[in-house]
């Protein structure tokens, strides 16, 4: 198995878009070929478009577009530049009369960093797609981690700056890659070490303490912390035959890199989604896959902190080595 870019799956097209003075942004996932899409949502506040398409007993099978941003439900409208950006192209389901591009998204909640006025719109959305056309592929304070925080449980003053992750391999002939925006409530963990990477800092911001020791402290039911103000979201994208059904299959299997990589995870204050996008070239055992893509996923997750710089007063890992 060796480490590739994840340009090399064919077919398939990444492009970002930010405003890093309002920290905020997008990263779009373009198949003009079309591909066929899963998606597992596991947190208890999602913000997403198109989703019930991807419902295995539901009629369209090809997906264009997938789109991560920020800015919460409000970033929702990027899509509607991609929308745009596929249209003009001819790229789309054939309605008879034109096309109609089959994106989905979803959006992490970035609104305290930065100019919370200020979120992916229409505009973004294209030019990230215009970007995608550039094959030149940026992690960390970029796309849709360009506002990403991690550790909020005890509030934004002793968060960590996060990011946007990338990870892609190929063994034999099948190709698995992640991309991944990480906006957890939680800590970000190295699974092989169990050394926190990145999360909620102690008081004196000099070292990272567990979130989930610090919730066991809150038993009472009132106590509040901001809600539904986080959220993990990434995408699997692959050269393998999958059907919807199967896609969505590798989706929730893709949770065990979440769940292996940030701690605690799927809480009511998340909103963790996963897509999975096959291009359809090779036949693979889809178990193998699933435990790949949990693979490549915890890998992204990773590299979504320690290759994110600090910013918005917000300290990053590299900052605490």
């Amino acid at each position: 198995m060796k480490e590739i870019k994840i340009t090399d799956i064919e077919g398939i097209r990444v492009g970002n878009a930010q405003d890093t003075e309002a920290g905020t942004g997008c990263t779009v996932i373009i198949c003009e070929k079309g591909g066929c899409a899963g998606v597992d949502v596991r947190g208890g506040g999602p913000a997403s478009h198109e989703t019930e398409l991807l419902n295995p007993i539901n009629t369209v099978n090809r997906v264009h577009g997938i789109v991560l941003s920020g800015g919460s439900a409000f970033g929702l409208e990027a899509t509607s530049g991609v929308m745009q950006y596929l249209e003009e192209r001819g790229i789309g389901f054939d309605v008879g009369i034109g096309v109609v591009p089959i994106v989905c998204g979803a959006s992490l909640f970035d609104l305290t960093v930065g100019n919370s006025k200020v979120r992916p719109d229409k505009a973004m959305g294209y030019q990230a797609c215009c970007n995608s056309e550039k094959n030149c592929i940026q992690e960390g304070n970029c796309g849709a981690g360009t506002g990403a925080s991690v550790g909020k449980y005890r509030g934004m003053d002793r968060a960590m700056k996060s990011g946007l992750g990338i990870y892609c391999v190929e063994l034999e002939n099948l190709k698995v890659g992640a991309i991944v925006g990480v906006n957890a409530i939680g800590n970000v963990i190295d699974s092989e070490t169990n050394k926190f990477l990145a999360g909620l800092l102690n008081e004196e911001k000099t070292e990272i303490i567990s979130t989930r020791e610090e919730m066991w402290k809150d038993l009472d039911i009132n106590y509040s912390v901001l809600k539904n103000t986080n959220t993990t979201i990434g995408c699997i994208i692959t050269n393998a035959k999958l059907t919807k059904a199967q896609a969505t299959k590798i989706a929730s299997m893709t949770h065990n890199g979440y769940a292996r990589a940030i701690s605690p995870v799927h809480t009511s204050l998340d909103g963790d989604t996963i897509f999975t996008l096959g291009t359809g070239e090779v036949e693979v055992n889809i178990d193998t896959l699933g435990t790949l893509s949990a693979y490549v996923m915890e890998k992204a997750i990773h590299r979504a902190v320690t290759q994110t710089q600090s910013a918005y007063g917000l300290k990053s890992c590299q900052d605490l080595k």
